[in-house]
């Protein structure tokens, strides 16, 4: 019997049905895949691109625009000319300064606040959607208690509590806006947790700490980047009506909803001292909201390729 001729495998042929897949079609990182589909999303771009904009006037801008607190008694209200690009308030405070000041102002409680509510709620959402039960009860049944609650009613109170001013506005943007973000990470958790995953290292004795930071938060963090992302632009416009009431920033610390609340006297006359700190308020909430609907559609792990 004449035995058959062993044919050697060739160098470049795959060692596997998976390498053979990869060869065929190669594969890539999920975080590839998003930006790609962020990129194909031109509002998305444009969003992006007004924060560009919007971060680069808040860093760069003070370098070159006039004081912002200097005021001269022989150019109140006046007009925009070549000395002052966006006119002169009641005071004779030149706007476009103010105006570049309040963009840095949000910007800055925007993000502290948003950082600051995200922790809470990711923190809260976790623990009720990992231990359950009486856990699980009690902080589901306070965010209800708080959602029942109307969001200025809550801010008012809080603002009582911790008084006026910049870090009186992060505190209560802060300890107000969690809600949402608990109730997500929380049903995200009750579904993961769930998963053959999580229960094999639970039953080898990972220790629940270890699961919930390695194992379980990667894989929802997803819409809570999205919230996150809205959640700056909300911030921003929170902050701005809390100082048109007279509970936020104060006086003479530039803020955009300050601005307009103390020039709205003045709108059939000086129309500037209204138009472009609500243009600048306007500018940012679109940038943020544009960015987190397009990071919605991107980290979408049904989203079509």
């Amino acid at each position: 019997m004449t035995a058959l001729p062993v044919v050697p495998p060739k160098e470049d042929a795959p060692a596997t049905p998976l390498d053979a897949l990869a060869a065929f079609h190669p594969t890539r990182s999920f975080r590839h895949d998003a930006w790609r589909r962020f990129r194909r999303n031109k509002l998305a771009l444009l969003g992006l691109g007004l924060l560009i904009l919007l971060v680069l006037v808040a860093l760069i801008g003070p370098l070159l625009v006039q004081d912002p607190y200097a005021s001269a008694r022989d150019v109140f209200r006046t007009a925009p000319d070549a000395q002052h690009w966006f006119g002169t308030d009641q005071v004779g405070r030149d706007v476009l300064a103010r105006v570049v000041y309040g963009i840095r102002l949000s910007l800055l409680i925007g993000l502290t606040a948003t950082a600051l509510e995200t922790t809470i709620g990711i923190v809260l959402g976790a623990v009720a959607g990992w231990w359950g039960r009486f856990v699980d009860t009690v902080i589901m049944r306070i965010v209800d208690i708080l959602l029942g609650i109307p969001y200025f009613v809550l801010a008012f109170a809080f603002i009582a509590v911790v008084g006026r001013g910049v870090s009186a506005v992060v505190i209560t943007l802060g300890l107000t806006s969690w809600l949402t973000t608990a109730r997500v990470v929380r049903a995200s958790f009750l579904q993961a947790k769930m998963l053959e995953y999580v229960e094999a290292a639970r039953a080898v004795g990972v220790p629940a700490p270890r699961i919930i930071w390695r194992h379980i938060l990667p894989n929802v963090i997803q819409p809570v980047i999205v919230l996150a992302a809205i959640g700056l632009g909300t911030a921003v416009l929170a902050e701005a009506a809390l100082s048109f009431l007279g509970l936020g920033v104060q006086e003479p610390t530039p803020s955009l909803g300050l601005m307009i609340a103390r020039s709205r006297s003045f709108f059939s006359t000086c129309p500037w001292l209204l138009v472009f700190p609500g243009a600048a308020i306007m500018i940012t909430v679109l940038g943020f909201l544009l960015v987190g609907d397009g990071l919605r559609d991107a980290l979408d792990v049904k989203e079509q390729s």
